[in-house]
């Protein structure tokens, strides 16, 4: 073999040629590639994308989608779909990615339909398709129903009449004679559910199949579909010439085989494709814009692609920020949890920087939009394309298959000549041929690393961690370093109230009845809080409500004074009782929210808000800094984040991180040793899909768990160190599978090519080696097992050199609300 001239891949035998390119190529993509430079032998494949990339403006009306795309074999692939795709009328960009299986394209909605780029992105090999998410997990359940029930019939078939017959039982043994019309009855049953579970359930292996041949880039696919299709075929000729000697049987085994170990694995790319999916429905499509009309001002709605870098834009409470931008008019509180992970909204005011995709809790804000109208959430999304192109894990069958289906064609073509020319019948031969593709069909192989993933994952969910991802079993033996998202990993990410103090005389109950009366209607989270805590009083009427933005609430209670709840901003010309004041003071440089409450004019106590710690996380971070080192990352600054900095097994603290800080930080960490990222939150998921190892919490939202390697579905954080264990012993299990499964070809595949082993035993022997593999799966993970050396003997990595502190975005406004 040669190498490619464009991407030094080895290219098949023979190579892609074209008359009017100089070179040898390994795929159509780095054909196509080469076609566009002048020199493809000097190239870069990267400079050989940009190369062949649209390079018209994107216009502002243009939309974002997904695609999934199969068939891609290299960054050229990348290059060579693009260009399919900016050739379709409508279509202002395309972006492929090769590990990630996917393509995003930038499109006019009124010129190009997401169908109709799909189409004409497939062919010559690649596979394009704008389908949900699940859509292909119901087909392929389907397809396992379907194929299981007929194969389940042909079986029945075998093991009553034909296995007997095989093995020399006396016909008078059995019901009728299969060499009679019952038998040939039966064998026509026999044929139409194989023909059934190839062509339906089999599917996808044989367009698996159909696209290697295409490309010339062979895979696992090719050679399941070679031992399934040469079975059948034989088998159908062998019942339209009389013969009763089929192997149906091994077309149903290997199509079924295959197709329950290949159905997990393709969920993962699904999943990149359909998180980017869900994270951009959430953005911003329009804008209330500021238009002037001589002395009158006015607002208009505008689609957010038309906003400009200076454009004044109204957004009320409860509404979306549409693009990044300063505070020109109004104060407000806003939550920032989109992008900071955060719970307690920052108060705003004009002149502060605040960021599109956050939303306004209370008040109304006028902003003046940034150059460049740019969206924090936008940012989001293509920080986690990016990195989600980084670490797509490999196929290690498919990372075979390049030497392995090869050699095992040429195996069985030599095997087939040369027990013809040593006096072998022409049908002797070509069932030798056929007994090395079947005895050499990865379903072992194949079923190595699902099953073992599937054992570990049942054993996770006993721990209340659900498995997304199964690459985490190679990463996580090797975590030196847990970096934990703060708020909704270490705390709950719900606002409580911690503390209520009163000033002399005053009654608790009382003060919070009628804090809560006026907090009751208010979309504040610590509101929310403060009802909660209130035994009753909530549902008493206020009159003359009035909402103070970022800065309180207040109302006259019901058959009482007019109460006033909020931060000191509203008390500065009331006189604090010093207690009350130090109080408030020592809350706030705590890391908590305070409020004064005030009754006719005079402060009568303090509530004090915050978010919750997570029960037991002390413990569970003492459990992982044993022989791991622990930080935090975390949006908050000052307090907030100080408090973590002494707790114990909490090697340093990461403060005032945007989501860009947050993978920024995890990618700095990754030279100290694999590390594991725990958050929580769409701010978080960058972080999660950047780092070696993600674990979501639950409790955070669906784009988390998405980008996450492991979701803990229980709020009990000691289930980490757990999962870490539970995954090494599951990476121990499969290697020992996949070294069964070696063992197996090493031997049986000479065997049958020495003739030794028929199509019949071959089928056996394979279905056999599965079922070791199986059974060597069903072996208990638990702890008796030993652990590798390594995971309870490893040194704490020493601290970096040099950190990130401090984001780059910092968050200003404080704890204030």
């Amino acid at each position: 073999m040669t190498d490619c001239t464009l991407c030094g891949l080895e290219t098949p035998d023979p190579p892609l040629t074209a008359e009017s390119i100089d070179g040898q190529f390994c795929c159509r993509g780095c054909l196509e590639v080469a076609r566009n430079l002048d020199d493809p032998a000097a190239a870069d494949p990267e400079e050989a994308r940009e190369s062949v990339a649209d390079s018209a403006d994107i216009p502002g009306d243009a939309e974002t989608v997904y695609l999934r795309v199969d068939g891609m074999h290299c960054a050229s692939c990348e290059a060579f779909l693009e260009r399919r795709a900016t050739d379709c009328e409508g279509v202002a960009a395309a972006d492929a990615n090769y590990p990630a299986g996917a393509m995003r394209l930038q499109y006019d909605p009124e010129e190009a339909t997401v169908d109709g780029v799909a189409e004409a992105v497939s062919g010559v090999g690649y596979q394009a398709s704008a389908e949900e998410p699940d859509s292909d997990d119901d087909a392929t359940v389907g397809r396992l129903l379907v194929g299981g029930l007929f194969g389940m019939m042909a079986m029945l078939w075998y093991v009553m009449f034909l296995y007997p017959t095989y093995l020399g039982l006396p016909p008078e043994m059995l019901l009728f004679d299969i060499q009679g019309g019952d038998g040939r009855f039966l064998l026509a049953n026999v044929w139409l559910s194989a023909t059934i579970v190839l062509g339906y359930t089999g599917k996808p292996i044989l367009r698996g199949a159909y696209v290697a041949v295409r490309t010339r880039q062979p895979n696992m696919d090719l050679l399941v579909a070679l031992a399934a299709t040469t079975a059948y075929l034989y088998s159908a000729l062998a019942v339209l010439s009389g013969g009763v000697d089929v192997y149906f049987d091994v077309t149903i085994v290997v199509v079924l085989a295959v197709t329950v170990g290949s159905y997990y694995e393709e969920r993962v790319k699904r999943r990149a494709v359909g998180e980017l999916t869900d994270l951009t429905r959430d953005r911003v499509s329009e804008a209330r814009r500021r238009t002037k009309n001589g002395a009158q001002n006015g607002t208009e709605t505008v689609p957010v692609e038309a906003v400009s870098g200076g454009d004044e834009l109204v957004v009320r409470a409860g509404k979306r920020l549409p693009v990044d931008g300063e505070v020109i008019e109004g104060t407000a509180a806003v939550d920032e949890s989109l992008v900071t992970g955060e719970s307690i909204p920052v108060r705003h005011d004009p002149g502060d920087d605040v960021r599109g995709g956050t939303v306004v809790t209370d008040g109304r804000l006028v902003i003046r939009a940034a150059d460049g109208a740019e969206r924090t959430l936008d940012r989001v999304v293509s920080l986690l394309w990016d990195v989600r192109g980084e670490g797509a894990p490999q196929r290690l069958a498919d990372a075979l298959a390049t030497v392995f289906v090869p050699v095992v064609l040429v195996l069985g073509l030599l095997a087939f000549a040369g027990h013809l020319l040593l006096g072998a019948t022409l049908t002797e031969a070509l069932l030798t041929g056929l007994a090395v593709l079947v005895v050499s069909c990865p379903c072992a192989l194949g079923l190595a690393t699902p099953l073992a993933i599937a054992a570990g994952t049942r054993s996770l969910l006993e721990d209340g961690v659900v498995l997304t991802d199964g690459s985490a079993v190679e990463t996580a033996q090797q975590v030196d370093v847990i970096a934990l998202d703060k708020t909704g990993t270490l705390t709950t990410g719900e606002m409580a109230l911690q503390g209520v103090e009163t000033a002399p005389g005053v009654d608790r109950e009382t003060l919070l009845a009628r804090a809560a009366a006026v907090e009751a209607r208010s979309d504040h989270p610590v509101a929310s809080a403060v009802v909660d805590a209130a035994n009753s009083g909530a549902d008493a009427s206020v009159d003359g409500y009035e909402a103070h933005p970022g800065r309180g609430v207040s109302g006259e209670v019901e058959g009482g004074p007019r109460v006033t709840v909020g931060d000191a901003s509203l008390f500065e010309d009331v006189e604090v009782p010093e207690a009350l004041r130090e109080r408030y003071i020592d809350a706030d440089e705590g890391g908590n929210l305070a409020m004064y409450v005030g009754c006719d004019g005079a402060v009568r106590g303090v509530l004090v808000a915050a978010d919750e710690p997570r029960p037991g996380w002390q413990d569970a971070v003492a459990r992982l800094s044993e022989d791991r080192r622990v930080v935090v990352l975390t949006g908050d600054e000052g307090a907030a984040a100080d408090r973590f900095r002494e707790a114990s097994g909490i090697d340093e603290v990461y403060a005032g991180l945007p989501p860009a800080g947050k993978t920024e930080t995890v990618r700095r960490l990754r030279p100290e040793g694999t590390v594991a990222m725990v958050g929580d939150g769409s701010n978080d998921a960058p972080a999660l899909a950047a780092a070696d190892l993600g674990i979501a919490v639950a409790s955070g939202t669906e784009l988390a768990a998405d980008a996450a390697d492991a979701v803990l579905v229980g709020r009990d954080l000691a289930a980490v160190d757990r999962a870490l264990d539970t995954l090494a012993a599951t990476r121990r299990r499969v290697r020992e599978n996949l070294a069964w499964a070696f063992c197996y070809n090493a031997v049986a595949v000479p065997a049958a090519v020495l003739g030794v082993i028929t199509p019949l035993l071959a089928a056996v022997a394979m279905a056999t080696s599965s079922l070791l593999v199986v059974g060597n799966t069903a072996r208990s993970l638990g702890p008796d097992e030993d652990p590798e050396p390594s995971t309870t003997q490893r040194a704490r990595p020493p601290r970096p050199d040099a950190a990130v502190r401090d984001g780059s975005v910092a968050t200003d406004g404080g704890e204030e609300r």
